[in-house]
């Protein structure tokens, strides 16, 4: 059958106007920073989030040609800042880190009702923030591992004591499911902040902690904790003897800290696509991966769909272990 010319003509002109939308698009993208581009930090300066945004910021500058300014917005767990952001209109010039804190703080604060996908646009993965159990030397020399400080905390009938950077802490979180998961009791003892928590696991006032890497790792080169385990689903290379939780019985068990950029809704399409090709391009350069490590992070990126799918399970999964312990910040 041969095509009447009407027909020929309409779908000549399809794909005409469709070349030329992509053709718009493609143009857009690459036009796109035209002025520096706002990252906000729901953290004060100086800790892996703020680090970790600064480092892969510079080297988004290069690859953008526009400065990435980050702009320190602390308070509540990083809910101030993330709400502010999202009545922030769209217009691709801000952007925000969204940690596992700030994820969870809808969980944990009447005064954050917000999801942390729904209401922003993911753009892509950044970096995973490992965490590691430790126990102090002197106060448990006995436990050498994690079925040590299980048998230990049943033989003391619940009343080992742990500690967190406060209520509602990922390392608080992550003992809760550990517990939940091995079935054993231990009494949390919270602290305001993960430095004072720190002083008094090294002083032995609570032999126990779920700690981030990064501040846990010089008191383990220098023996005075000793590293049970980690929470990330494979070994961490800077400790590579120290197992897994789910190597040692706990199968699927997994407690990572996350990184993730997201902007506000109506962000074009175009500064997205940008913005998340670069990302993925600087996060595979040695030299940011190295940089990233020396503040604890290790660099995971992620596409905007994959980045919203993971965020939104582990909002879900914690969110159920923050209602199943009836734990609040507030």
């Amino acid at each position: 059958m041969i095509p009447s010319p009407t027909f020929t003509l309409s779908r000549r002109r399809a794909l005409l106007a469709t070349g030329a939308l992509l053709a718009t698009g493609a143009a857009a993208a690459q036009n796109w920073p035209a002025k520096p581009i706002k990252l906000i930090v729901p953290w004060p300066p100086g800790g892996p989030t703020d680090t970790g945004s600064r480092i892969v910021g510079l080297a988004l500058a290069d690859r953008l040609g526009q400065p990435v300014v980050i702009e320190n917005r602390p308070g509540a767990s990083g809910s101030i800042a993330y709400q502010q952001v999202i009545k922030t209109p769209g217009d691709g010039t801000t952007f925000v880190m969204l940690a596992t804190p700030t994820m969870l703080a809808p969980h944990l604060y009447k005064s954050a009702p917000y999801h942390p996908v729904s209401d922003l646009l993911p753009v892509g993965m950044v970096y995973d923030l490992p965490i590691v159990l430790v126990v102090n030397v002197t106060a448990l020399p006995k436990v050498t591992d994690l079925a040590g400080l299980i048998d230990e905390a049943k033989a003391r009938g619940g009343k080992l004591d742990y500690t967190s950077a406060g209520p509602g802490s990922f390392g608080h979180l992550s003992m809760e499911l550990l517990k939940q998961q091995g079935g054993f009791q231990a009494q949390h003892i919270a602290y305001k902040g993960s430095a004072p928590a720190m002083n008094d696991l090294l002083g032995g006032q609570v032999p126990v902690m779920f700690s981030d890497l990064v501040a846990a790792l010089p008191h383990i080169k220098s023996g005075k904790l000793r590293a049970l385990a980690v929470g990330s689903p494979r070994r961490v290379d800077i400790v590579p003897d120290v197992k897994t939780v789910a190597e040692q019985g706990f199968k699927g068990f997994e407690a990572v800290s996350l990184g993730a950029m997201m902007a506000p809704k109506g962000t074009p399409a175009a500064a997205i696509d940008r913005m998340t090709a670069e990302l993925k391009t600087v996060l595979a350069q040695k030299d940011v991966q190295d940089r990233l490590v020396g503040a604890g992070c290790y660099a995971h990126y992620m596409a905007p769909a994959e980045t919203g799918r993971y965020v939104t399970a582990e909002f879900d999964k914690w969110g159920k272990v923050i209602k199943d312990n009836k734990l609040s910040a507030e």
